[in-house]
């Protein structure tokens, strides 16, 4: 049963619900911590992931699609699944996306070639990077506005302490079992959170108008869903088993003959591997009266000129060897394909009814929080790649004591996540992006006069990097917190994603162009060396270049300070959501 809530205010939960809601939000957390530890955790069982699917370590860059599929995944469709939670419940969305995760970890757990192993990280990529604007936009429909920055908070920081357990968790598994092991663990964590949400949802806040179930449903209707429930598992199941190609099967005189390759080696391209997909091809046609209906009102033809051109930027950056090139090997294709994207994405914006991004979210203080979320990127990118390698310049660190140093810096950001949205009660959205953003600017001009030295000052370097990590920490919430105010209530989805994206591409782009700059430094410098065999010559070229990142990333966080600003400096306690927002909303009882 469902009945409107009042149309200015969200309805305020008792104690018993506002423990619903933080048991509902710690679940989303979590799931949005492991995925981020996901993204990360591939880092170091890459080679073992390489040989695994027959790729040589003197093939490495052969292994680009494993890194660069995931972030495919993660960043070109979020704007639609941001769009899907606006139009369904959110819950079904955090449920979705954990079954795609799932689904993508065991694909690449079972991968023993490399299109598989691919599918199985774009699936990951799709399912991890789904639940951020979904629980994102969850903390808007459980949270009146002006309490909003303590949960927001909390999911930026919880997303930050995910990419720093990942190495170590990876590291962990690697030590007692291989790399395929993580991904199981995935597999069973996601399933774990699963159930939790699903068993916490039957009290969730609120619902889009669209998500109100229908207690008249056909019986015809439930029949169809039995068997298409049936038949997942079923093609799940072959589907796997094909992957799997246990040898006691295989072997077998009769029962081998279905896992016999068509040609090739493919354990795809087998009899029992078509049956597999066929089994999955059925259900999405059973099952189509359901979901293409959904899909049609989010905006089809828009999502796709959007996942082509975020594809596009993504692979173009993503492939590139920034020793020797900013522009990947397909990017002077890709690029143009993704601008007449964008274009086409301009017109159809326009001119569509119900477009995937609507009206009115990109724009105002939204427009300048998708500015600061993509410098923020730039500049996060800047300290996550070069303290290591700084650290590695000189003869005190290893790869182990590199990554540490770095560890000062990763666990402030979640610190200074918290801290940001517990500033928010007091003081406006502007005012502590912009502070943050300001002392991590700072923080960066000073390392990008670093010297070998100077990371080896342990107290005065472990001071700077927790600065920064404090003054990039303290921008996220603030960040979400403008796009989802100044958003409508029916787009918070999309909003969250738009923040999300921005931030991915900042990382991206700005990785490409900031290693390009200082690699010419280097280069340069490298160039008017007297003896270019002098290892302590080169050396110090390298700093060079490490110091370049970091007065690029210096700058990207002082612009992206100047922008946060215009944020607001004032608190906005007590605001309403913006005109849009009065709409009828529906809460479940």
């Amino acid at each position: 049963m469902t009945s409107p809530a009042s149309p200015t205010t969200a309805p305020q939960p008792g104690p018993a619900d506002g423990r619903h809601r933080l048991a509902l939000l710690s679940a989303a957390s979590a799931a949005v911590a492991l995925a981020a530890a996901d993204t990360y955790v591939v880092v170091l069982a890459l080679t073992d992931m390489m040989a695994g699917v027959g790729i040589g370590i003197d093939a490495l860059q052969r292994a680009t699609p494993i890194i660069s599929g995931f972030l495919l995944g993660y960043i070109a469709v979020l704007p639609l699944i941001g769009r899907l939670s606006d139009l369904l419940d959110r819950r079904r969305i955090l449920l979705g996306c954990l079954l795609v995760f799932v689904v993508g970890s065991a694909v690449t757990a079972l991968a023993v070639e490399m299109p598989v192993l691919v599918t199985g990280r774009v699936l990951q990529g799709i399912g991890g990077g789904g639940l951020v604007p979904a629980t994102l936009a969850l903390v808007a429909d459980l949270w009146p506005p002006h309490r909003r920055g303590t949960p927001l908070g909390v999911v930026g920081a919880v997303q930050e302490l995910g990419s720093v357990l990942g190495p170590v968790l990876g590291a962990i598994v690697l030590a007692w079992s291989g790399w395929r092991a993580i991904f199981w663990l995935n597999v069973a964590a996601a399933l774990v959170l699963y159930a939790v949400i699903h068993l916490l949802g039957g009290r969730s806040g609120t619902l889009a108008p669209s998500a109100v179930p229908d207690p008249a449903r056909p019986r015809r209707r439930r029949v169809l869903s039995v068997l298409a429930g049936v038949l997942l598992v079923l093609g799940l199941g072959v589907t796997g088993l094909a992957l799997a190609d246990p040898e006691s099967l295989v072997t077998d005189v009769a029962l081998g003959e279905p896992f016999v390759p068509f040609a090739g080696t493919s354990r795809v391209l087998t009899p029992i591997g078509v049956v597999g997909l066929g089994l999955l091809v059925v259900v999405a046609v059973l099952t189509a009266p359901r979901w293409w209906p959904v899909l049609r009102r989010a905006d089809l033809v828009g999502a796709l000129l959007v996942a082509v051109a975020l594809g596009s930027l993504v692979l173009t950056f993503a492939s590139s060897d920034p020793e020797k090139e900013v522009v990947g090997p397909l990017g002077y294709s890709l690029l143009p394909v993704g601008a007449l994207a964008l274009v086409a994405l301009a017109w159809w914006h326009r001119h569509a009814a119900d477009p995937l991004i609507p009206r009115g979210v990109v724009g105002a203080r939204g427009l300048r929080s998708l500015v600061v979320s993509l410098l923020v990127g730039a500049a996060l990118v800047a300290v996550v790649v070069d303290v290591p390698l700084l650290a590695r310049l000189t003869d005190t660190y290893d790869e182990t004591g590199a990554a540490l140093v770095l560890v000062r810096f990763l666990l402030a950001v979640p610190v200074g996540a918290l801290l940001g949205g517990w500033s928010l009660r007091r003081l406006g959205d502007g005012a502590v992006a912009g502070t943050g953003l300001l002392l991590g600017g700072v923080g960066l001009v000073v390392m990008s006069r670093w010297t070998l030295d100077s990371v080896s000052d342990t107290v005065p370097a472990t001071a700077v990097l927790v600065v920064v990590g404090l003054g990039m920490g303290l921008a996220l919430a603030p960040v979400n917190n403008a796009a989802l105010a100044d958003s409508p209530a029916d787009a918070h989805g999309v909003a969250s994603s738009l923040v999300v994206v921005a931030r991915m591409v900042g990382m991206v782009v700005g990785l490409a162009l900031l290693t390009s700059i200082g690699l010419s430094r280097y280069f340069d410098a490298v160039r008017r060396l007297p003896d270019q065999l002098d290892t302590d010559a080169l050396i110090g070229a390298g700093v060079v270049q490490v110091q370049t990142v970091f007065l690029g990333g210096a700058i990207a966080a002082l612009l992206g300070a100047a922008v946060a600003f215009t944020l607001g400096v004032r608190g906005r306690a007590g605001a309403s959501e913006p005109a849009d927002a009065d709409a009828p909303r529906f809460v479940a009882l």
